[in-house]
């Protein structure tokens, strides 16, 4: 009896047309894949249509496949080009910034200090600032909700790798941001500045 969870058994059924090698592809990525693509819009119905034409793609273009290639990213990175197409010109506020609001509103402000809107501005600012790698990264963390392990397998990368940027990222925002922003880091991003550790 054939494996499936072995990746390479699986892309070799695939490529060789075996419905039920992608049914069972359908069945153990179908949930985490729209958990991410509604993290990416915010839109159940939305990220279930866009997960239902990744898999239609995957079997139509089974016989390209790569045997050396790591399925969990190869869907990771679809579902993630497709959101990229069909919502190339959305405006809507992204989740990292929708995160900041939500987590400001929690605590009161000095009326002397900077407004909501100007805090979120300097805080987008330095990630936008950050090492490309090191954003990419940091933002498929703390926006996306991938796990190390996803990320690693997403940009077929280390996961210590993954871990050194994240690091890296935040050691970046403690220090361009300084300490009226610990609350921020801490709230958002579960960073403790005063000791320098990482939660995530």
């Amino acid at each position: 009896m054939l494996d499936f969870s072995v990746n390479s058994i699986l892309i070799d059924q695939l490529e060789k047309g075996n419905e039920k090698a992608f049914s069972f592809l359908v069945e153990n990525y179908n949930h985490r894949l729209c958990v991410y693509a509604n993290s990416l819009m915010n839109d159940p119905v939305k990220a279930q249509d866009i997960v239902q034409n990744v898999f239609i793609k995957t079997w139509e273009k089974r016989e390209t496949l790569r045997h050396n290639l790591s399925i969990k990213g190869f869907l990771y990175r679809a579902v993630h080009n497709e959101f990229i197409d069909q919502y190339r010109s959305t405006k809507s506020l992204i989740a990292l910034e929708k995160l900041y609001m939500d987590t400001l509103v929690q605590f009161e402000m000095d009326p002397e200090q900077q407004g909501t809107e100007e805090i979120m501005e300097k805080v987008m600012v330095v990630i936008n600032d950050l090492p490309p790698k090191c954003q990419q990264i940091f933002l498929l963390s703390k926006k996306e909700g991938l796990d190390n392990i996803e990320i690693s397998e997403y940009l077929e990368i280390s996961r210590k790798t993954v871990e050194n940027q994240i690091t890296k990222a935040f050691t970046i925002l403690r220090e361009k941001l300084g300490k009226k922003y610990e609350t921020v880091l801490m709230l958002v991003f579960g960073v403790n500045t005063k000791k320098g550790t990482l939660r995530y």
